[in-house]
């Protein structure tokens, strides 16, 4: 599909962007002249559009069958890339595969194959162990945070899918980590490489370390007190291990500290939950593994705790990157018990706060997140959901936050003071013909 500048200033109106930055211009300046690419740019640049709006020259209206795969470390980033491309509205049609759900749902979606296909590198691994997608048509491959995926243990699944497709002329990578060899599997081993990592103006972080002299003084009560003193500010807590994240996270619920969790034992709906929920402001601390380190669409965040200290500086730099983004500020801290000691990669010593305790609990967040059991495959859009909660429910426009409509059901942001009320009168209400559940998002 080939389009105009007009065509492009509309979709980025759509997508509610001014312009292109230099990263994006550069790698459609670079995708016109070269089949294969890398693209290295730190997270929150926006590498997503960055890769697809030069597959969107490759893409063709006239022919069937899938013509480009995008293989994601993670299901929330596979669902991000799937987010972005409808946005373009560019009329060809996208499918997301990924572990978690049914399986003969997605086969299902494969008897009008879409043009783009993006999934994790075991879910489509399974597909086509199984012969489920037609591979002949496939000429673009694409690994986005490719060297997530071998982290995670991938390289085995993305081997054996490109070892399957005979027909790739074009192939992008991207990453926020710069690597020094590629595997050999890839159908070109050694493409053309945009590195924006050293170009890119550094981040505006102040580090600092909550530090006690005081073998009494327990770390969890440290990182409550902290917290407490951060207010309502939006905040994201680290661990090494997932069930570090479950412990802290018993404990805070104890002391009233509203937050929700994310790690890879959380089943997809509540991985999923609890983004949705820190994108739409019902809560502002979220405490993860370095599985939300990077690829997440979530809001900028103003300070990122280390409960626990990083093994690296790869894993340090890749937090921190979640704050500060695009030239904004943000604070890192590390929680330092009186035997923890500073890792060796940290260019210059924090700034040292002693511990002190904090009178009040962070403030409720202004907003709630209400569940609507019901989705896009009942052909339900934000649109219905804006019309039912606002003519039905009787909310003021101001009232009603971000909408975000799934498959089979969908999430709205409603000010807290409002949301009994709200519930009261709609669950059970018909929406597109379909009566539907609405609750409060558990």
């Amino acid at each position: 599909m080939k389009w105009n500048d007009e065509q492009l200033k509309a979709m980025l109106a759509r997508m509610e962007i001014q312009q292109l930055n230099e990263m994006q211009l550069k790698t459609l300046e670079v995708s016109s002249e070269q089949n294969a690419f890398a693209l290295l740019s730190p997270t929150g640049t926006g590498k997503t559009l960055a890769f697809l709006l030069p597959l969107l020259h490759r893409l063709d209206e006239k022919k069937n069958g899938i013509q480009a795969l995008v293989l994601a470390p993670s299901r929330e980033l596979a669902l991000q890339i799937e987010d972005v491309f409808r946005r373009m509205g560019t009329g060809f049609k996208v499918n997301v595969f990924y572990g978690g759900h049914s399986m003969r749902v997605e086969k299902s979606n494969l008897i009008d194959p879409p043009s783009v296909l993006i999934g994790t590198p075991g879910r489509l691994a399974d597909h086509m162990r199984k012969e489920h997608l037609g591979l002949s048509s496939i000429h673009t491959i694409i690994f986005d945070e490719f060297d997530k995926s071998l982290e995670f243990g991938f390289q085995k699944e993305m081997e054996e899918i490109t070892s399957q497709l005979d027909n790739i002329q074009y192939q992008y990578l991207t990453s926020a980590t710069e690597s020094d060899t590629l595997p050999e599997f890839l159908p070109f081993p050694a493409p053309h490489v945009i590195n924006f990592l050293d170009g890119t103006e550094r981040p505006k972080l102040k580090i600092k370390a909550v530090q006690t002299d005081n073998e009494e003084d327990d770390k969890l009560d440290m990182l409550f007190h902290t917290l407490c003193r951060l207010g309502n500010e939006p905040t994201l807590v680290f661990c090494n291990h997932k069930a570090a994240v479950e412990r802290i996270s018993q404990r805070l619920w104890g002391r009233g500290i509203i937050h929700e969790t994310f790690h890879g034992n959380l089943d997809q709906q509540q991985r999923e939950r609890s983004l949705v929920k820190y994108r739409n402001g019902s809560l502002n601390i979220l405490i993860a593994t370095d599985l939300a380190a990077r690829g997440l669409d979530i809001p900028e965040i103003k300070h990122v705790i280390h409960y626990q200290i990083p093994y690296d500086e790869k894993t340090f730099t890749h937090r921190n990157g979640r704050t500060a983004r695009m030239h904004a500020e943000g604070t890192v801290y590390f929680i330092m018990a009186e035997k923890d000691y500073f890792p060796e990669y940290l260019k210059e010593d924090p700034e040292i706060i002693p511990f002190e305790e904090a009178a009040d609990l962070p403030s409720k967040p202004k907003w709630v997140t209400i569940f609507i059991g019901g989705g896009k495959k009942d052909k339900i859009n934000k649109i219905d959901i804006v019309g039912l909660f606002c003519k039905k429910g009787g909310l003021e426009k101001n009232e009603l936050g971000l909408i975000e409509v799934k498959d089979f059901y969908a999430y709205a942001a409603v000010k807290r003071h409002k949301s009994k009320n709200l519930i009261k009168k709609l669950d059970g209400q018909r929406l597109k013909k379909k009566k539907v559940r609405i609750q409060l998002a558990y």
